[in-house]
């Protein structure tokens, strides 16, 4: 199941780019967040510090507490630990190319020593279901490699391979900007069957994607979080002039 996500006092720098400044904010499980905002604002760097890839660049930094459920993930476990258990699904499908169908959902297991093939057949399947991709490519899944996919296949393979490790959060960092309008809505579908069992945290530019599948809404400014709250309100009762700027397109 999801779990909550508290943020408190999370600053991050870019060598001396102080790129955000204290957030703070809860996350509900079993909700999905949206994160909003002009580009440049914060938003991706927000999300790679919640499984802490913002530090695999040399250059970065950040300070303050993450909590996803009880674990402090700046203090109590090491990244590759929390990297299992916060899944990333970026901008752009980016499947391993020589890799068949069955091997790409299948890489993240491998890596961490799992050779129990019967059972690895039953989590590619079953991750291939939940991420509405299963019926599409079960007839290849040896056959073809995961680059031989549509578009809209290789993100949501990128998302059974992101479920296969059995993460408690998905982090999804605009995952239909690439994408054709009758992908994305495939996406959007998947979205609202995998709150039942994950928390997921969207960043996207689209406002009309947020309002669909987020319930609360965040909106970044400058590096700072102007404002958070359900998304209904966010959109038809702004506390902050310049959140009601933005989805107003006054600017960004």
């Amino acid at each position: 199941m999801g779990v909550r996500i508290e943020v408190v006092n999370l600053n991050a720098w870019y060598g001396t780019n102080h790129s955000l400044q204290d957030i703070n904010l809860n996350m509900p499980g079993n909700h999905a967040t949206a994160l909003i905002g002009p580009s440049g604002c914060g938003k991706s760097t927000f999300v790679r510090c919640l499984n802490r890839m913002h530090e695999t660049n040399p250059i970065a930094r950040a300070t303050g507490t993450v909590r996803i459920g009880d674990l402090d993930i700046y203090a109590d476990a090491k990244p590759v630990e929390i990297r299992r258990r916060v899944g990333m699904v970026f901008q752009r499908p980016n499947p391993f190319p020589t890799m068949s169908i069955y091997d790409n959902v299948a890489a993240g297991l491998k890596l961490n020593g799992y050779a129990d093939h019967k059972h690895l057949d039953e989590i590619v399947e079953k991750s291939l279901k939940n991420s509405a991709l299963w019926d599409e490519v079960k007839d290849d899944l040896r056959k073809k490699s995961g680059a031989s996919l549509s578009g809209g296949q290789q993100q949501r393979l990128c998302i059974a391979r992101a479920l296969a490790v059995d993460p408690e959060v998905l982090l999804m960092d605009e995952p239909c900007s690439a994408l054709d309008p009758v992908s994305t809505s495939k996406i959007e579908d998947l979205i609202f069957q995998l709150k039942a069992q994950y928390t997921i945290v969207i960043v996207t530019h689209n406002m009309q994607q947020a309002a669909r599948v987020a319930e609360n809404t965040g909106f970044f400014l400058n590096g700072r979080m102007v404002e958070y709250d359900s998304t209904h309100k966010i959109f038809t009762n702004p506390s902050d002039k310049r959140t009601e700027d933005y989805i107003t397109g006054r600017f960004g």
